[in-house]
């Protein structure tokens, strides 16, 4: 292997830079302290756990997409986590323990085995939200009206938020008598809108349900689709229940810029209801996904009404202009009581002043030095830094 081999990066991982990561930084700092004033209490779960615990109950998916590792201290398999939304249900389950409502929030970084797009990183910086313990549609308000909010916060504010209802796939799928591995067939094609295909493999599958599964894909637009699918779908109790929950979203989220898609069921293994993706910034792909997962926590000895949402702040980040950094001031070495005190006042205001080194003239802009602080008049006073 060459020297510059050596620090090549993997494909898909790379390291942020002082103007990114101070971005970063900010922008976490802002969407916490969000959370924070609305009730949301941050955890920080462990990167590493054992394999069955980390994706207990999260479908194949997650398993799929988590890095897995011998412990070298009790020769069990553990993983590094793909997903914090697991572990949150863990601690929300086993932990915590409450009887009432818990709202939790989150950032940490996770690991994938392979990117979720061309561009994306497998290193995401992932941040999030989940309300535990209320099985009512209000809490999936709350939510989603926490996350085009949170959208807003980060200057990357949502153009579209896509929600379906994963029980109306189930629904259908139960009334068809679909073997799982079917059921992922179709779950599938239905992703990728592809009817004829869906034609062709609904051919044995009797009416009403055929019809109804084809009609999932054109199933998708403003709240006039609700009706168009109440009329399509059959009367199933869970169907009538899904399709009420969704009208309730469309009158209480009138203000946001929500669509409807009965077949986009993304993490339907996981899901048990509501699901939406938010779509912003020029991306094709979703800046943020959510929904609610009631039957995760029953892994953890707890089942409890769950709803939230994550996303990579990584891709945030991306979509904003480049931050322009505000500058610093350059000190000089010195034991001078007066200058000790002008810096402490200085750093206080909030400015950073960087403390010169000897022999490093020259250099400092580098550093982001823009100004310094001289001694004039007896007084030390901040000027424009010059030729250094």
């Amino acid at each position: 292997m060459t020297p510059l081999m050596r620090w090549v990066l993997p494909d898909h991982i790379q390291d942020a830079l002082p103007s990114e990561a101070e971005q970063l930084e900010a922008l976490r700092r802002r969407l916490l302290d969000a959370f924070r004033v609305r009730g949301y209490q941050l955890v920080m779960p462990p990167l590493l756990e054992y394999l069955d615990s980390l994706t207990t109950g999260a479908g194949r998916d997650l398993t799929l997409r988590t890095f897995k590792l011998v412990d070298q201290l009790s020769g069990r398999t553990m993983g590094v986590r793909a997903d914090m939304t697991p572990q949150v249900t863990r601690i929300d389950a086993h932990l915590l323990n409450r009887r009432g409502v818990s709202r939790l929030c989150y950032c940490g970084s996770v690991l994938h085995t392979l990117p979720s797009t061309l561009t994306a990183t497998r290193e995401p910086l992932q941040l999030g939200a989940e309300l535990y313990g209320h099985a009512g549609i209000e809490a999936d308000i709350e939510i989603l009206g926490l996350l085009a909010e949170v959208l807003r916060l980060a200057d990357v504010p949502a153009t579209r938020i896509d929600i379906g209802h994963v029980g109306i796939f189930h629904a259908l799928a139960g009334k068809a008598g679909l073997v799982p591995d079917r059921e992922e067939e179709l779950f599938d094609l239905l992703q990728a809108k592809d009817l004829p295909e869906l034609q062709l493999r609904l051919a044995d599958v009797a009416e009403p349900v055929r019809g109804a599964l084809l009609a999932l894909p054109s199933l998708y637009g403003g709240p006039e689709v609700l009706e168009q699918a109440a009329q399509r779908l059959p009367p199933d109790p869970e169907i009538v229940v899904a399709l009420g929950e969704l009208r309730v979203l469309a009158q209480a989220l009138k203000d946001l810029p929500i669509s409807f898609d009965l077949a986009d069921l993304r993490g339907y293994h996981y899901h048990s209801g509501v699901v939406f993706a938010a779509y912003g910034g020029g991306s094709p792909a979703a800046l943020a996904l959510g929904g609610r997962y009631d039957r995760v926590g029953a892994a953890f000895g707890r089942a409890r009404p769950a709803t939230g949402f994550s996303l990579d702040l990584c891709e945030l980040v991306w979509r904003l202009p480049q931050m322009q950094s505000a500058g610093a001031i350059l000190a000089p070495a010195s034991d001078d009581a007066a200058l000790a005190i002008e810096v402490a006042a200085l750093r206080v205001r909030g400015e950073v002043v960087v403390t010169a080194l000897p022999g490093h003239e020259g250099t400092w802009n580098e550093a982001g030095c823009d100004r310094r602080l001289m001694r004039r008049d007896g007084r030390w006073t901040v000027e424009p830094l010059q030729g250094d």
